[in-house]
């Protein structure tokens, strides 16, 4: 009996004094393809690697990660506006469809959930986006973010919609009202 073959994912931590705690990152051989919240424990990326990525063996490993950390710094410090990853996407079809859509939306602007449904020539599918949106698994460089109301408010969000104001305006976006409820508002 053959035994299946055992993924090495490897995995260290990103910190900037934007952030309260640290980002916990993990890279396949293919890319990035998680990071977590500041709010989420390492224990929230191994559990997420042993759902998607069965088999797989967790190594920390700051030297594999190291040009990602990079760019997750320049982007801190604001002096990097797109991100040039490669990423590993673990995601069904729709998903996927609305993460490399959320990639297109330009630094320092924000579309609506529509928006992006309209983009992925779907656009009766807004509640799903909402929730495609909200599962993404590699946040900032896939800029969810950049998602908000319809209305301008800002919307529920998994990062927190403290975070999530903190990274429009380091992006310098502030076309938006605070008065959206962590419920979506698409």
């Amino acid at each position: 009996m053959m035994s299946k073959p055992v993924s090495e994912i490897y995995w260290g931590t990103f910190q900037h004094p934007l952030l309260l705690h640290p980002l916990h990152l993990a890279v396949t051989n293919q890319g990035l393809c998680r990071i977590t919240w500041p709010h989420e424990t390492i224990d929230v990326l191994k559990k997420w690697v042993n759902r998607r990525i069965p088999n797989a063996f967790l190594i920390q490993n700051h030297n594999q990660l190291s040009k990602y950390v990079q760019q997750l710094q320049e982007y801190f410090d604001g002096d990097r506006k797109k991100f040039t990853l490669p990423l590993d996407l673990r995601g069904t079809a729709f998903q996927t469809s609305v993460w490399q859509a959320l990639t297109q939306i330009p630094y320092g602007q924000a579309w609506s959930y529509s928006d992006i449904a309209e983009r992925i020539d779907n656009p009766k599918a807004v509640r799903a986006v909402g929730t495609a949106n909200g599962a993404n698994p590699i946040p900032i460089v896939i800029p969810c973010h950049r998602v908000i109301g319809k209305n301008a408010t800002l919307t529920g969000f998994r990062g927190g919609l403290d975070m999530k104001e903190k990274l429009l305006q380091l992006e310098g976006y502030y076309d938006y009202t605070k008065k959206g409820h962590a419920r979506f508002q698409f």
